[in-house]
């Protein structure tokens, strides 16, 4: 397995450009499975979950076509069984499920893979479906629902955590070609989610409520299709944008949409990091001394799960004491350990990290356990002293498109070493 070996202590300096959002893009490609018609998806990300997700298109026999940063899917023919040895490894396979099931009425999409951080029950999915008619069961490893035709309903996707993002995806995916009207309550309303939404409007779905908690959808007997473009990728430039304070420097986040940042803004603000908006650029810049801040994740529009490991980074480096709070996931602390290794001084408490900030960190091999705690591990050695070596940094190759040369081009020393 590869991994990065990085020499901290150097500020990141210049610009560097983010992509599409892997979150936004996993869900739009499975859109593609309910027309016959060619889809073109233009600002695609280069991850390897990406990769993953077109050979899943395939194998149900989508005809996928990649142009650099441009992928067009033709799914003029169909088959509803899902491959386990795919599906299994990223949990974005399972949005399968609804366009497979409005599609054919049949589906057999097995159990999905991903990052370790948690339960993370389908429950509320397979509770949108079967509102929707469809018969569904879970039989050896596999997710098995059919129905006759699909009927508009009221479903309500509340969890214990909030709203659920791909279970909200897989509903109104389904319900596109639902006969009647369907209303999800409790919608997630991540940018995310709202980017499959404008998708599937540009395939001629009739959705209403986009980007609120409520969705109307009348359906539709047939989808055609449709060229479109991801939105920017908002953890990745959350990711730079703490980077750059971390390790005091000044970096300009071009490509970016700062009306999906505001709680990470706010916080950095809070921190007494300086971030400018000036178009779709951020510019972001640490004055000394940094401010320590209190950080509890919630369902969009609050501060994104997805960056609570970085925003833990820059506050080790913080004189004082911040306590961060994940309220989404109950295992989303696996990278205190590793961060530990380094010297940071963390302290957990149910579902809080206590950091006493404002030690010096020093380079050490670190273990990678997902796909966020990778990026915060590599904001860790690039400000430790001496080297650090990040191991598994498969994990990092899932969201993170080409993060090495990216930071290489910011100034930091940074390598990648093949694993033998």
């Amino acid at each position: 397995m590869d991994s990065f070996i990085i020499t901290g202590g150097r500020p990141l300096e210049g610009e560097v450009t983010v992509g599409g959002a892997k979150n936004a893009a996993l869900p739009i490609l499975a859109a593609t499975l309910l027309t016959s018609e060619p889809c073109v998806i233009r600002r695609v990300p280069n991850l390897s979950d990406i990769k993953f997700m077109a050979m899943i298109l395939e194998s149900l026999g989508a005809e996928v076509q990649f142009d650099g940063a441009t992928i067009t899917v033709r799914a003029k023919t169909l088959r509803g069984v899902g491959d386990y040895d795919l599906i299994r490894k990223m949990r974005g396979s399972i949005c399968i499920l609804g366009p497979l099931l409005a599609r054919l009425h049949e589906a057999c999409v097995s159990m999905p893979g991903g990052c370790i951080i948690g339960a993370r029950p389908i429950d509320l999915h397979l509770k949108g479906l079967r509102a929707l008619g469809a018969s569904v069961m879970i039989e050896g490893g596999y997710v098995r629902a059919e129905c006759s035709q699909l009927v508009g309903s009221e479903v309500f996707l509340g969890g214990r955590c909030g709203p659920t993002v791909l279970g909200t995806a897989n509903v109104l995916m389904a319900a596109v070609l639902a006969d009647g009207i369907t209303i999800i309550e409790s919608a997630a309303c991540e940018p995310e989610l709202t980017d499959l939404a404008h998708f599937l409007s540009s395939m001629g779905a009739k959705i209403s409520g986009i980007g609120s908690p409520t969705l109307t959808i009348t359906g539709v007997r047939e989808l055609h299709g449709t060229e479109y473009e991801v939105i920017p990728d908002r953890i990745e430039t959350a990711t730079y944008a703490i980077a750059a304070a971390a390790t005091g420097g000044e970096v300009t986040i071009r490509g970016a949409n700062p009306n999906h940042l505001h709680a990470v803004i706010d916080k950095l603000k809070e921190a007494n990091v300086r971030v400018e908006r000036r178009g779709v650029a951020l510019t972001v810049r640490r004055p000394d001394p940094l401010r320590s801040v209190d950080v509890t994740t919630q369902p969009y529009a609050g501060f994104p799960t997805d960056v609570q490991a970085q925003m833990m980074v820059l506050m080790t480096l913080t004189p004082g004491i911040s306590i961060i709070t994940e309220r989404i996931f109950e295992s989303r602390f696996m990278h205190v350990g590793e961060l530990a290794r380094l010297g940071a001084d963390i302290a957990l408490e149910g579902p809080s990290a206590i950091v006493k900030g404002g030690k010096s960190l020093s380079g050490a091999p670190v273990m990678a356990s997902d796909l966020r705690a990778s990026a915060a591990l590599v904001l860790a050695g690039l400000v430790a002293g001496g080297q650090t070596q990040v191991n598994r940094i498969y994990h990092l190759d899932r969201g993170y498109e080409s993060m090495d040369l990216k930071l290489q081009r910011l100034g930091a020393r940074i390598e990648r070493v093949p694993g033998t």
